[in-house]
């Protein structure tokens, strides 16, 4: 973060300083357990607890009532965080490179990052961690910027309509890419054309002088084009940045030609499944409207490792059990990618054996059945081997996959699904873990790894 006083602070937000007129230096940040030298504590009072009741190894604070440490008081938290963000932003010679969609985002945040710190340097890039892309979430991102940042990748998330307009009010955006409009958070929204709704104020926020990075497979996301101002750059297998020629290897990994207007370059990823290929094609979309060629950008792409922990994530035990461990979230989209993923890897080499465990997808609203449903369609049409089902709410699952599936269980949880792989998963299995973020599947993927630890 740039440096600041506490009493510039509270002119930027509108709040009242209490206590000694500190330099505030360092990132803002949430936890209180983890404090930042020279920080800034934001102490948010929730159903559970009230961090200003937490703010006494703060440098300094902003939160909504006095505290023993140096504070600026607000009415708001949330919002003096997002408008202090919006001061720095404004302050920074940076491009802020901002996407959204239903799933693929932290795919292509990582790629894009990667790329972009290998073509403009790694101080020269700040980019959204985890999941932090909502109104908390992106401030923080933004205010880990300095006078070194050159690129700001940040994620968008959105619950309704309205909410990426306010992130873009943040943050706005020089570059921005719509990935999808899919099934995720359907309930929330009601319906895939709300979503599209929502999702397209991220273009809408784009100045003529933008570049508005949309998918041109998808009908939703192509038909924002006349949202925006800026101009368009299309990718996709129809789109103006275009792959071809794609192949896997024997762990599941692309290697493809990406095509811009006739000008051809190889890239072999080194993560698992075809769909990163889309996340790749995106990422390289965006940081070619930035202004860097597609050699270059097709090299970076190549060296680019993982960022995020479980998503994707593949490891190779000892004894040759391939564990994917792909937990992070799911809704019926990824579920299908993932499932693709784990069956081209066992396709690879003869006698290997699928076993996909499975979890609940959340936030699907009215839709839950019929997405679980239709993930077990999935899995019967690949011809996975075995389906462990986890937990009651994920039983659709297993009610189409019988259809295809050469065995199907269902388990009561966690630990009854961890205790039937660890029994009857073998060497020469590919072994497949994936739910929503509130299943916290990640764990059966670590006993099932720890099984054969020395």
């Amino acid at each position: 973060m740039i440096a600041l006083r506490l009493s510039e602070i509270a002119g930027v937000v509108g709040g009242e300083l209490h206590g000694e007129d500190l330099l505030v230096a360092g990132p803002a940040y949430l936890d209180s357990r983890t404090p930042v030298p020279d920080g800034l504590f934001v102490a948010l009072v929730g159903e559970r607890s009230d961090g200003h009741e937490y703010a006494a190894t703060a440098h300094a604070v902003l939160g909504s009532r006095p505290t023993g440490r140096p504070t600026v008081v607000v009415e708001d938290p949330v919002v003096a965080l997002g408008l202090l963000a919006r001061h720095v932003v404004d302050r920074l010679d940076v491009t802020v490179h901002a996407m959204t969609g239903s799933q693929g985002k932290t795919g292509t945040k990582d790629y894009l990052a990667a790329v972009l710190r290998t073509l403009a340097g790694e101080d020269a890039v700040v980019s959204t961690t985890g999941n932090n892309n909502n109104e908390l979430g992106v401030p923080l991102t933004v205010l880990r910027a300095d006078t070194s940042t050159r690129h700001l990748v940040v994620e968008m998330g959105a619950r309704g309509i309205g909410h990426i307009a306010y992130l873009c009010g943040v943050a706005p955006p020089s570059i921005a890419a719509v990935l999808n409009v899919g099934t995720a958070h359907v309930g929330e929204f009601g319906g895939r054309e709300q979503i599209a709704q929502a999702k397209g104020e991220i273009v809408e926020a784009l100045g003529a002088d933008g570049t508005a990075v949309l998918n041109a497979d998808d009908p939703l996301v192509a038909a924002m084009a006349p949202r925006t101002r800026a101009q368009v750059l299309t990718f996709g297998e129809t789109g103006r940045l275009r792959w071809r020629e794609a192949s896997l290897d024997g762990l599941g990994r692309p290697s493809f030609t990406l095509d811009l207007d006739g000008e051809l370059c190889t890239v072999q990823l080194l993560q698992t499944g075809l769909h990163q290929i889309k996340n790749a094609a995106a990422a390289a979309a965006m940081a070619i409207a930035a202004g860097f060629t597609l050699p270059s950008v097709a090299q970076a792409l190549g060296q680019a490792q993982a960022a995020s922990r479980w998503r994707m994530e593949v490891t190779e035990r000892s004894d040759g059990m391939v564990v994917v461990n792909d937990a992070y979230n799911a809704n019926p989209d990824s579920m299908t990618a993932a499932l693709e993923a784990v069956h081209a890897i066992a396709a690879a080499t003869p006698g290997r054996r699928t076993v996909a465990v499975l979890g609940e997808m959340k936030e699907l609203g009215a839709e839950h059945d019929a997405g679980h449903r239709a993930v077990g369609t999935v899995a019967a049409g690949l011809g996975i081997d075995v389906v462990v089902v986890v937990g009651e709410a994920a039983r659709g699952i297993a009610e189409t996959a019988a259809d295809g599936v050469g065995e199907v269980i269902v388990t009561a949880g966690r630990e009854e699904a961890a205790a039937w792989v660890r029994q009857n998963a073998g060497p020469e299995d590919v072994v497949l873990v994936k739910a929503s973020r509130g299943a916290a599947l990640e764990w059966v993927a670590e006993q099932v790894l720890e099984e054969t630890t020395p």
